[in-house]
């Protein structure tokens, strides 16, 4: 089942799990859906970018709302992509609740770091921890190539420490 709009003040004519070559709603605009699997979730409208696949991590532009693929040093706000979103496409990006990221060999309750192409690991690299977020599952759930995260707005800095 799909997410369904949650506290949502106008119609939005985009699902969740939809990308679209046309823009349908304002850049930057937040809603909140709910799925019953993984419950509520608050996701952001922004522009794709090429190779990005369903669950991959992006930083994100605060000012034009464009996406970059998560890689080695990345800083920003991070965004978890629910389409195939890619270049001179719009869609929905997860940045709150429980998410499905595209991932490496994950353990369970480890924290998140960003790996090449969009990727997620918990292998530790300096400057690369995505703050606020931790995997809630271990890789293989809910299929082959991805891993359950919990992430509440999350951001990289390039910072070394936690």
């Amino acid at each position: 089942m799909p997410f369904q709009f949650k506290n949502t003040p106008y119609i939005v004519p985009q699902a969740i799990e939809v990308n679209s070559t046309v823009q349908l709603m304002p850049l930057g605009s937040r809603v909140q859906a709910t799925d019953p699997t993984y419950g509520e979730g608050e996701f952001i409208y922004l522009k794709g970018v090429v190779s990005t696949v369903v669950g991959s991590l992006v930083v994100f532009n605060q000012d034009d709302h464009s996406t970059a693929l998560f890689a080695a040093n990345s800083i920003g706000p991070v965004a978890i992509a629910m389409s195939a979103c890619v270049a001179n496409q719009f869609g929905w990006y997860q940045i709150y609740g429980k998410a499905v990221a595209k991932a490496g060999t994950v353990v369970d309750n480890a924290l998140v770091y960003g790996a090449a192409s969009g990727t997620v690991d918990d292998a530790v690299v300096a400057g690369d921890r995505v703050k606020n977020a931790k995997f809630a599952s271990a890789d293989g759930t809910p299929a082959a190539g991805f891993a359950e995260v919990e992430i509440m707005y999350p951001f990289v800095d390039d910072a070394s420490a936690a």
